[in-house]
This record gives C-alpha cells, sequence and structure tokens, in this order.
C-alpha cells in the first residue's frame, strides 16, 4: 500500500512540474507575440509616415505576408489594423510594458 501512496505522490508531482513548465513556455510565447504584433504595428505606423504611405499598403502588406505565411492567420487585413492600433493607442503609455 505504501508503494502505491508513493507512485501517486510522484505522479502528481510529475504532473505539476508538466503544467508549470507548459504555463511558462505559453507566456513566453505570447510575450514574444505581443512584441511582434507591436514591432509590426510600430513599423506601419513609421513607413505611413516617413514614407506618406496609405491604407492600402495594409492591404498589400496582409496579401504578401498571407502568401509567405500561409499556415498563419495572424496577418489579415484585420489584424494588421489591429497592430497598428495597438502601438498608437500604447506607445506614449508603455514605459517598458510592451518593447
Amino acid at each position: 500500500m505504501e508503494k502505491n501512496k508513493e507512485y501517486i505522490k510522484f505522479l502528481n508531482d510529475l504532473k505539476s512540474k508538466i503544467r508549470q513548465a507548459q504555463y511558462q513556455a505559453y507566456r513566453t510565447v505570447n510575450k514574444q507575440l505581443i512584441k511582434l504584433y507591436w514591432d509590426i504595428g510600430k513599423s506601419i505606423v513609421e513607413k505611413q509616415e516617413k514614407l506618406g504611405w496609405g491604407k492600402k499598403i495594409i492591404q498589400q502588406l496582409a496579401g504578401d505576408l498571407q502568401k509567405d505565411f500561409p499556415k498563419n492567420s495572424g496577418f489579415s487585413e484585420r489584424n494588421l489594423k489591429y497592430m497598428k492600433k495597438l502601438y498608437i493607442e500604447y506607445k506614449d503609455k508603455s514605459k517598458g510594458a510592451v518593447p
């Protein structure tokens, strides 16, 4: 009976470690995605301001990015607009919160 209790404790400890590692991985991935979205939004804003590109650049970028990354639906025109909006909304408020 004692072996069974030890095994259950061992199994639960391993499951806890696995869940903790998964959680840390998800956090890391999410942090990197937010940084990527921030950078894309910032790049779009900067190019539009510096080169005078209009709104159609987002549509063109979305099409080109979707061709190169067909398995990733995150680069739609709508999402690129959200990335731009994220940057615009938080660029002065971030102070280290977003890269």
